[in-house]
């Protein structure tokens, strides 16, 4: 039974691992002319980490370019160039990233795209609200209190609660556990 509470335990502790996307560029068609790469980049969301794809045939490249040139279709002030195919770029800050085919006429013909990078979160895990309060101690006046006894047999059914005390008033039943016990005579009060 410990060694599943202690297996438990470190699932729980361990952070959940946060993989990085790999958007392909004009999914399956691919980067070429013809294609709509404002409908397709809106329908993703990039993340810093992820990495883009390329796929391109011989007629094709890709530069990285500013947007000043992106919105010009200029091609002679490159940031950086691929020729590659397949080309991966990693998308490794936070901001606004253009590109373009540089081969005459494509950009024209609607060879760019535009992407926003938005951080990750990198904890791998969302916000969750704090943990409950603690419950209240047992009440000392005002409710019938009847305590429960609990045999060192009860006590070790339930690790690592240890034991737990039981108290009855007003219709209702509330339990307080603690992992240190005090046996006397068969019964036990938490410490």
């Amino acid at each position: 039974m410990a060694m599943a509470v202690a297996l438990l335990f470190l699932l729980l502790a361990t952070p959940a691992v946060v993989y990085a996307a790999q958007h392909t560029v004009g999914d399956s068609t691919g980067w070429t002319t013809g294609q709509n790469y404002v409908t397709w980049a809106s329908a993703q969301t990039f993340l810093v980490g992820d990495t883009l794809v390329f796929n391109y045939g011989s007629t094709h490249a890709v530069d990285e370019v500013t947007s000043t040139d992106y919105a010009n279709c200029a091609t002679s002030n490159a940031i950086k160039s691929y020729n590659s195919s397949p080309t991966t770029i990693l998308l490794n800050s936070t901001g606004p990233l253009y590109f373009f085919c540089p081969t005459a006429g494509h950009c024209l013909q609607g060879m760019r795209l535009s992407i926003n990078v938005v951080a990750s979160n990198t904890n791998g895990t969302t916000s969750s609200p704090p943990p409950p309060p603690p419950p209240p101690p047992p009440p000392h006046s005002g409710a019938t209190s009847n305590l429960c006894a609990m045999n060192r047999l009860n006590a070790r059914t339930f690790p690592p609660l240890g034991c737990c005390i039981c108290i009855y008033g007003l219709g209702k039943r509330q339990c307080y556990c603690s992992s240190s016990c005090c046996f006397t005579n068969n019964t036990s009060s938490c410490l």
